[in-house]
């Protein structure tokens, strides 16, 4: 199931490759792309709820404001 996440606080590539690299390292997730000029990540999830994912964005420093 693909999911987006909209993220504030990313700002250069830097924050775009945090930002992959967390969501890829949760089991479940089957690929993320993101993009920063839209300031959200495109995740395609097998079995991963969306607390998850927002807590491991919290945990770098970036915030999320929605996931649909």
């Amino acid at each position: 199931m693909k999911k987006t996440v909209k993220i504030e606080g990313m700002s250069c590539d830097h924050c775009v490759r945090s930002v992959e690299t967390a969501l890829n390292s949760l089991k479940g997730i089957a690929s993320v792309k993101v993009d920063l000029s839209k300031k959200e990540a495109i995740v395609d999830a097998i079995d991963v709820n969306d607390e998850d994912i927002k807590q491991i964005i919290d945990d770098i420093g970036f915030e999320v404001v929605g996931i649909e």
